[in-house]
């Protein structure tokens, strides 16, 4: 018997990431802080910590934390990373500090982007620009630049793309979905129903069960990992209600949803963050590169759901309310991503991965003449240490009042496409300069 007024439900997966806050060395490398506000025991079930904990975790990761150098302190439209001196600083640090770090290693400067890769083949040397500034710690126990908030980009995260570069040849994504038993469980329940009750709510969630959580291309117990996972997290649960929008621009899905006449017919829409750029510049002699364009948009599409529970693809099919969200969520990216540093962290990955890919594609290294073995893995000096892998996230369920309709919004995730980025570029003048200005001078690695 149908429900005399069914609601229009949506159920999603949440899962994000923390890190345990404790101080740890592996491998040279030293490990803090949170991605995302959630943590993850050791069966790699996400869960979002209480109050108590995120206060915990912020004072951890500060306490941690070295004053930041006063030639760092000051923002900078762009700033310069020179990998052949970085790598030589990484290996300095690990045989005079025993491994140890100094946080400006660690956080690359205060870089916030790259927006551009420059080879010098005269110095044997590949730099990095991108705007930078000395950083602190926020809220969730992120570090971001002291004044845009915006977060630094991390080596860790740095070592992990190029490592994946030249190491991997899978596709870097990761994905929330239902299982097809949890999606069947639960139509059959919403079916069961005579009436609708805030405890209909809660059984189907309980019958669409653990949603699970599958990372491609990088370690699943990596801190790159576990943004990937948080950005999709903080995503749904913008778009679900089931957190405020840090945007009063930007409503949730479910706002959108309740003032709509679409209709469903069975339809699960799907979100996802993919890769958002524009042709990448280059010099004539391929020296000189530029990163353009916004980085990521949200894309979406519909699933249809079967009686078995099986979720389906509908290619070219989106419903209009679900594109019109994606569309103001794409739009409101880099306003966003100041708001809630994961989407930032996230746009850095992308970044970065683009540029790795950049650089084996074309050679650079070997243009350059400069190796770079613990940033490629040539050498086991580093190694990153793991952590709880994310497995599974509890169901977390929506609702608006719509006639006799029900929807879930389930799975999504995040796709990289940086080899399809790395592969389209453009001849632009304008970057040869770039390379001309600014030369190192001395031994620093930054400047």
């Amino acid at each position: 018997m149908r429900l005399p007024v069914i609601c229009r439900y949506l159920c999603l997966v949440l899962a994000t990431s923390l890190l345990i806050p404790q101080a740890t060395w592996a491998g040279g490398f030293f490990r803090n802080g949170a991605v995302g506000g959630v943590s993850i025991d050791a069966r790699g079930v996400l869960s979002e910590p209480s109050t108590e904990e995120a206060q915990s975790l912020r004072q951890t990761v500060e306490a941690q934390l070295a004053a930041v150098p006063p030639e760092l302190d000051t923002q900078l439209g762009l700033r310069r990373i020179s990998l052949r001196q970085l790598e030589a600083a990484m290996a300095e640090a690990t045989q005079k500090e025993f491994g140890k770090l100094p946080d400006e290693i660690r956080f690359l400067a205060g870089l916030q982007r790259v927006q551009y890769v420059l080879v010098y083949p005269e110095q044997n040397d590949i730099v990095l620009v991108g705007p930078g500034e000395g950083w602190r710690v926020n809220q969730l126990g992120q570090v971001v630049g002291k004044t845009t908030g915006r977060p630094v980009i991390q080596l860790e995260d740095l070592i992990v793309a190029f490592r994946t570069a030249y190491q991997a040849d899978e596709a870097i994504s990761c994905s929330i979905d239902p299982t097809a038993e949890g999606t069947a469980a639960m139509r059959r329940f919403v079916k069961s129903q005579k009436r609708f009750s805030p405890e209909a709510v809660t059984g189907m969630a309980e019958a669409l069960g653990p949603q699970q959580i599958t990372i491609t291309g990088v370690p699943e117990s990596s801190h790159f990992a576990r943004v990937l996972v948080a950005a999709d997290y903080r995503m749904k649960r913008i778009a679900m209600q089931l957190e405020e929008s840090p945007l009063q621009t930007l409503p949730s899905f479910l706002e959108m949803l309740a003032d709509s006449r679409a209709k469903l017919n069975n339809m699960m829409p799907r979100w996802w963050l993919a890769c958002d750029y524009e042709p990448l510049a280059r010099s004539e002699d391929g020296l000189a590169w530029e990163l353009r364009g916004q980085g990521v948009q949200v894309k979406t599409e519909d699933s249809l759901v079967s009686d078995d529970g099986s979720i389906k693809a509908v290619a070219g099919r989106t419903n209009p309310i679900a594109t019109r969200w994606a569309e103001q969520m794409t739009r409101q990216y880099d306003e966003l991503s100041r708001e809630a540093a994961v989407f930032g962290q996230l746009r850095n990955l992308m970044d970065i991965s683009v540029i790795a890919a950049l650089v084996r594609k074309e050679q650079l290294i070997e243009r350059a003449e400069c190796p770079l073995p613990t940033l490629t893995g040539e050498n086991n000096d580093f190694t990153l240490q793991a952590w709880n892998p994310p497995k599974t996230v509890a169901t977390q369920c929506s609702f608006v009042k719509r006639n006799r309709e029900f929807l879930i919004t389930a799975s999504g995730g995040v796709q990289i496409d940086n080899w399809q980025v790395a592969s389209q570029s453009q001849v632009s003048p304008r970057v040869a300069e770039v390379r001309n200005e600014n030369p190192h001078v001395g031994g620093r690695w930054w400047w």
